[in-house]
């Protein structure tokens, strides 16, 4: 299996290196790395430029700060492998979490969609009050994401959503912001593919490391949820007439 992974970059540079060495180091095969980024404007571009030469990766820009969802669209048309894994350029996820994924799928080529819960298996211990309000804000999320389509997901949020490439673009996607996600978990639901769920090690940010959802993401991501469960034809039909 050749494993693609996106990883969508906006003004990472203390961590960009350190993110891509940790890709590098899972003893796994790799089809490509796909960086987008997002205008950044604090030295992560210069960074980035230290691995223009090496064919392993496709290095894409932004012209404007567009959203994490814009990356992943971007990205997208780019994908060559058998399965996409997505990387935040932080360092709250851990890339030798990409084993499991890959040996789960090794050993049931069936499964399409494996999302990595930070819940599972898990006693959640955070620092500072906004990494808890975020834990909370997740869990009333993903609740509602399980009402809205019928799932018995943990943690429809997270990062580490493993997806047969062929799916990935067969979402058609369109949420620029980190609405995806619920655009993502939604559009899987509608379109019939089951989500398998392992646990995965996370290490959460506070906002003086540079974490950048907000609450209003949170009000963003239940509008998105509403959007495409229940006016999903529209949608579609309007996609394509455009």
């Amino acid at each position: 299996m050749n494993l693609s992974v996106i990883i969508p970059v906006y003004n990472e540079v203390r961590t960009i290196n350190q993110i891509i060495n940790k890709v590098l180091n899972v003893k796994t095969r790799y089809k490509e790395i796909i960086i987008v980024d997002d205008y950044s404007t604090d030295g992560t571009k210069k960074e980035l430029e230290n691995y223009k030469k090496n064919n392993l990766f496709k290095i894409l820009y932004h012209n404007s700060n567009k959203g994490k969802g814009a990356c992943l669209i971007t990205a997208i048309p780019h994908l060559t492998g058998d399965y996409a894994i997505i990387q935040d350029a932080d360092l709250e996820y851990d890339p030798e979490d990409f084993l499991s994924f890959i040996n789960l799928i090794e050993n049931k080529p069936e499964i399409k969609v494996i999302y990595g819960s930070r819940v599972l298996k898990r006693n959640i211990i955070q620092k500072g009050f906004m990494v808890k309000f975020r834990i909370f804000a997740n869990y009333v999320l993903t609740t509602l994401s399980n009402i809205l389509n019928n799932q018995n997901l943990t943690d429809a949020h997270t990062c580490y959503k493993f997806i047969d490439v062929e799916v990935m673009k067969e979402m058609n996607l369109t949420q620029n912001d980190f609405s995806i996600c619920p655009e993502i978990t939604t559009k899987l639901n509608r379109l019939g593919y089951e989500i398998i769920e392992i646990p995965v090690r996370y290490n959460g940010r506070n906002y003086s490391d540079g974490k950048k959802i907000r609450f209003k993401d949170a009000l963003i991501a239940f509008y998105t949820l509403i959007k495409f469960r229940f006016f999903w034809k529209q949608i579609n039909k309007k996609q394509i007439s455009d």
